[in-house]
């Protein structure tokens, strides 16, 4: 499959770091915003990448694209992020060709991911598909993958198990809680920032815990309230999170900075606290833990949690490979098409302009010629003929190279 992937002198590479080697500090450094995200793809695009996807959540940040050389890629999520060409060669992956494509299957059909099964990236994917679109940087091979991918997790989705039951990160949050917390309901929680899997876990709480005085604060107070009343949740003023971590007997954080917003300043009480910061980057500072009523848990810690459902889950890694392997058949199937395509189509044009000068010759030799006749007749056998080569071609016990070479030469056809 190698030799086709290449797209005029550049080939397609899959660059990145994930959980797997960097931690959650470093991962932080390379998180990728949609404006850095648009910033990428706009700056690809002056230097000549003709396709590029970028996706970046709190397990990885990854590009996908053409370029002569991985540096390129690499260099842009440099230039756009925290992160240093040093600090990314410690950790990172770099994917080419075939082995590219193996990985986007993959990390889009959540056999990659930390935790197996989670189909959260796919919308991901889905999202960073649409805005390299939006910007032209999606070449006909990217659309053609990106949908093959998209196909297959929907596929092990409806097919296997491997997403069956209840196992997330704001899931193993409320486990976390649920397990270390003694009468929970009676606590007090409190939620600090309004992001996604902050959100998620005071959903679970409400519906696990039965506990109605969960508070939250948010720097704006309207997206608090907006968020609040879908979760029935009470409302407090940023400018009073001092007091509140101090009545709190769990602190979950979830906002979206790129430091810290909780350190060992900001509490006040000596009742044991619980604190589960569910940010990337980091949002509390490590010194709170030297605080001695502080229990401090990091997204990381609970991502690691592995249950029966995990155990279970991976006993459907082998049709999920399956699927995919299927699809890939056909996309490979596809990519050879792809690459014999131009001769096929500059044969049947060579037909076709011999069938012209036959019909122009035979009109004038005889006045009763059924030009309408010959011309269906011709352009059927022109249709069998190309088909006979794309069926030769598409053989796999066929030398490509070889056939098309010859087919140029006999013909006398333009390399196109």
């Amino acid at each position: 499959m190698e030799p086709h992937l290449r797209a005029k002198g550049k080939h397609f590479y899959a660059i990145g770091l994930s959980y797997k080697k960097a931690d959650a500090e470093v991962r932080g450094h390379f998180s990728v915003g949609n404006e850095a995200k648009k910033n990428i793809l706009l700056q690809a695009k002056e230097e000549g990448i003709s396709s590029l996807i970028v996706i970046s959540t709190c397990n990885r940040t990854e590009l996908y694209g053409f370029a002569e050389h991985p540096f390129q890629l690499i260099k842009l999520l440099c230039e756009h992020t925290h992160g240093t060409i040093e600090e990314f060669e410690k950790v990172a992956y770099v994917h080419k060709n075939s082995a590219a494509v193996a990985h986007l299957f993959k990390v889009g059909t959540g056999l990659d991911s930390q935790i197996l099964g989670d189909f959260e990236i796919i919308s991901q994917l889905k999202i960073s598909f649409k805005q390299s679109k939006k910007e032209e940087m999606v070449n006909p091979f990217m659309e053609r993958l990106l949908n093959a991918v998209i196909q297959a997790s929907k596929r092990i989705k409806n097919e296997t198990e491997i997403s069956s039951g209840a196992t997330s990160v704001s899931f193993a949050a409320v486990q976390y809680i649920l397990a270390r917390v003694p009468h929970v309901s009676d606590k007090n929680l409190l939620l600090f920032g309004t992001g996604k899997i902050g959100r998620n876990t005071c959903e679970n709480l409400v519906k696990h815990t039965k506990n109605d005085h969960i508070v939250l604060v948010n720097r704006t107070k309207t997206k608090a309230e907006e968020i609040a009343g879908k979760f029935n949740l009470v409302v407090k003023d940023y400018a009073n999170i001092q007091s509140e971590i101090a009545t709190s007997d769990v602190l979950i954080v979830a906002t979206g900075a790129q430091k810290p917003t909780i350190s060992k300043e900001l509490i006040h009480s000596e009742k044991p606290l619980l604190i589960l910061d569910l940010s990337i980057p980091r949002n509390v500072a490590v010194d709170v833990t030297e605080l001695p009523n502080v229990t401090l848990v990091h997204l990381d810690d609970l991502s690691k949690m592995t249950d029966q459902t995990l155990q279970r889950r991976k006993e459907h890694i082998p049709k999920a490979e399956t699927i995919i392997e299927e699809i890939k058949v056909e996309f490979d199937s596809w990519l050879e098409t792809r690459k014999f395509a131009p001769t096929i189509k500059a044969l049947k044009n060579k037909l076709t302009s011999l069938k012209e000068a036959e019909i122009n010759l035979q009109r004038k030799k005889y006045s009763d010629f059924d030009e309408e006749q010959a011309d269906i007749i011709s352009s059927r056998i022109i249709q069998r003929i190309t088909n006979h080569f794309a069926n030769h071609l598409k053989d796999e016990n066929t030398s490509a190279d070889e056939s098309l070479e010859l087919i140029q030469k006999v013909f006398q056809l333009q390399n196109k």
